[in-house]
């Protein structure tokens, strides 16, 4: 029960987070890219990308904090799912090349921010 409150903690303030970050949809516009959810998934990754780094190097994270942490408030903060259904709708509006843009974007952004949240969490 603890472990499923941690989770549920942490998603609640993921998920919050994410609410506040999407609403850049408003103001920044660059080729009909949903910037939030692609700041929110950069975002995202890095964090996990540094709280792996952290964890794997020593044990300042207890097993309930990587909990809360990674599968709680990143879980809730990331939002792929979002980011599944605006590819869908881009597709379905004939906007292929955002579609693939935003795609690219994601992944290759993404992935780099988890590479250098590890790599700065090696620093510490």
């Amino acid at each position: 029960m603890k472990q499923l409150l941690l989770v549920g903690l942490g998603g609640f303030i993921g998920s919050a987070a994410r609410y506040f970050i999407s609403k850049l949809n408003l103001y920044i516009h660059f080729l009909a890219i949903p910037m939030g959810t692609l700041t929110v998934n950069v975002l995202g990754s890095f964090a996990i990308g540094f709280l792996v780094g952290i964890s794997a190097k020593s044990e300042i994270l207890s097993a309930d904090m990587r909990l809360f942490l990674m599968v709680g408030v990143c879980g809730g903060f990331t939002t792929f799912s979002s980011f599944s259904n605006e590819n869908m709708m881009l597709i379905q509006n004939g906007q292929f090349l955002t579609a693939l843009l935003y795609t690219g974007l994601s992944i290759f952004l993404g992935f780099t921010a988890v590479y250098l949240g590890y790599l700065i969490s090696n620093l510490l």
